[in-house]
């Protein structure tokens, strides 16, 4: 479902991404773990479509990036700490532009299934901008899984939420796990990581430096093969 060799992403003089490679099955749950500035959302982006990189190859659901980036959008679905809404729309506008755009059948119906997924029911026509953080970031796990898309990319998406919304958000992707879609997700929280997750890889210094299966975790769990992963060189790779 992914495949990327060789990827390499500076900004300016800095080398962000130094010949990064990854391949993701279709049906993982990937957990992108790594400390800050690691290039986690610069890689996330570069998969988006968001961001260009300087050498190497990137596929998407059998596209290349970044010449067949219309058609890979159309079988994604993004959400990161920023929820990417329009604000002086209402929540129900927001939702039927996004559909629209990806040629969802039945919209009204599956926008009104939306809005009872993410828990806000009753606030549809309410603008974007009266919702509190916590809501937006709602309305946003709703736009990224709109579309049922084939693959979705995370960034951090328990920014902001509250228990109950982090429930919300580990129910709806155990649910598109269960229906086989391919996820990616960068975050700190190991222990929601682990929990949900199929397979960790930790990204430092620019390259995935080790990887390895929730079944193929050791007894001490997933901190400890995160910090002895951090703590090797960039070449060595561990885990199975």
């Amino acid at each position: 479902m992914i495949r990327v060799n060789k990827l390499v992403k500076r900004f300016g003089l800095k080398t962000i991404l130094r010949g990064l490679d990854i391949q993701v099955e279709p049906g993982e749950f990937v957990g992108l773990l790594g400390p800050n500035g690691a290039g986690k959302t610069t890689f996330l982006r570069i998969l988006s479509s968001l961001a260009r990189p300087n050498l190497g190859s990137v596929e998407v659901a059998g596209y290349q990036l970044p010449q067949q980036a219309a058609q890979v959008r159309s079988r994604l679905g993004v959400l990161s700490h920023q929820p990417l809404l329009y604000p002086n729309l209402s929540g129900e506008e927001n939702l039927t532009f996004f559909g629209r755009l990806y040629n969802v059948a039945n919209l009204g119906s599956r926008i009104a299934e939306v809005f009872e997924l993410v828990g806000l029911a009753g606030r549809e026509r309410d603008l974007v901008r009266t919702y509190s953080r916590g809501m937006q970031q709602r309305l946003a796990i709703g736009r990224a899984t709109l579309h049922n898309p084939d693959v979705l990319l995370l960034d951090e998406p328990y920014t902001g939420l509250d228990q109950d919304a982090s429930e919300m958000l580990d129910d709806v992707l155990k649910k598109v796990t269960r229906e086989g879609r391919t996820v990616v997700m960068t975050s700190h929280d190991l222990a929601r990581a682990q929990d949900l997750c199929s397979r960790f890889d930790v990204l430092s210094r620019g390259k995935i430096v080790a990887t390895t299966s929730r079944d193929g975790l050791a007894r001490d769990g997933l901190l400890a093969f995160y910090r002895a992963a951090i703590s090797q060189p960039a070449e060595a790779t561990h885990g199975a």
